[in-house]
């Protein structure tokens, strides 16, 4: 679907046009008025691209990505195979994606235009335009693409605050020694996002150098550059925090095996002798010593209770109690 969203005609300084969920044929007949190339445009087709950025004769042409999560039902609409279901939902970890967590947006511009293409719903183009284009702040196609860059940034913003509650709330269950379902699919889980975002955002780096724009709006590109580095450091700290608490859970679960083999074997040390003797007087011998003696059995029943005693107290001495 392509629809103008500013016009020269009606008092823009630049004419803007957005392609929503492209056809081959809408691509080809806007690639023909606006002398586009047919390997860009072409790029503009593939859901999976990465970002990047070029600059040829006549126009500059950009990728970006932003995190846009798709549900189960329109993972299983856009993937040829068919995902593995469980409960009535698609399995998680197969839905993070490249494709399924983000979306592309496309740019073609120059001094005069700007063609924004993209597959999924887009909410903050007619924001740009209304906040931005119409109070005057955007006066040309490369300052609106700096605002569209800035938003596709803050969508991953958004995740950022998202996983790392995510991370606080299991950091503090895990401490608390609560019984989590699913823990290890969990923080899997929260690296695998955590760890695709950051790759977006390291490939989106090219298109925050080359990007130029004119000098009124050099602050707000400036901006942005700190937007994405602010970013890399977020998602680097919180790869590192989530393998950080992955091996912290794998430590605890490691002690609390310890401390149940520890018990196990505290036990099975105390009981040793005992069962030792009570399978030597468990013997069918018709000549046994102390087997006719009138205090044998409460003699031997002291006798276990001296070594369970010598036992504990040779336990405690060691500190291993």
């Amino acid at each position: 679907m392509i629809r103008c969203i500013l016009d020269e005609q009606e008092g823009g300084s630049f004419r803007w046009i957005d392609i929503a969920q492209p056809q081959p044929d809408e691509l080809e007949k806007v690639a023909a008025d606006f002398g586009l190339s047919h390997y860009a445009v072409k790029d503009c087709l593939e859901p999976d691209h990465l970002p990047k950025f070029e600059n040829t004769d006549g126009y500059q042409f950009a990728i970006v990505r932003f995190h846009s999560p798709k549900k189960a039902e329109e993972v299983k609409s856009l993937s040829v195979k068919q995902l593995p279901v469980r409960n009535g939902h698609a399995v998680e970890h197969e839905m993070a994606t490249v494709q399924n967590l983000t979306s592309k947006i496309a740019f073609f511009y120059n001094d005069n235009f700007l063609i924004t293409i993209h597959r999924q719903p887009v909410s903050f183009m007619d924001e740009i335009r209304e906040k931005y284009v119409d109070a005057g702040f955007v006066k040309a196609p490369s300052a609106a693409v700096v605002k569209v860059i800035w938003y596709v940034l803050y969508s991953y913003e958004k995740e950022a605050e998202a996983l790392v509650a995510q991370i606080d709330r299991l950091e503090r269950r895990i401490f608390l020694r609560e019984r989590i379902p699913d823990l290890q699919q969990r923080l899997y889980m929260l690296k695998r996002k955590a760890s695709l975002c950051q790759r977006i955002l390291f490939v989106t780096r090219d298109v925050m150098v080359r990007i130029t724009t004119t000098p009124d709006d050099a602050a707000s590109l400036q901006d942005v550059r700190d937007l994405h580095n602010k970013l890399e450091v977020a998602y680097d700290q919180m790869l590192e925090d989530v393998t950080n608490l992955l091996n912290v859970y794998i430590s605890l679960s490691a002690q609390r095996t310890n401390d149940v083999v520890k018990i196990l074997t505290i036990f099975s040390v105390f009981f040793m002798p005992l069962t030792f003797i009570a399978g030597i007087y468990g013997m069918n011998f018709d000549y046994m010593p102390e087997l006719k003696h009138k205090w044998g059995y409460p003699a031997t029943l002291l006798f276990m209770v001296a070594v369970a005693l010598g036992i504990y107290i040779w336990f405690r001495r060691k500190r291993w109690l």
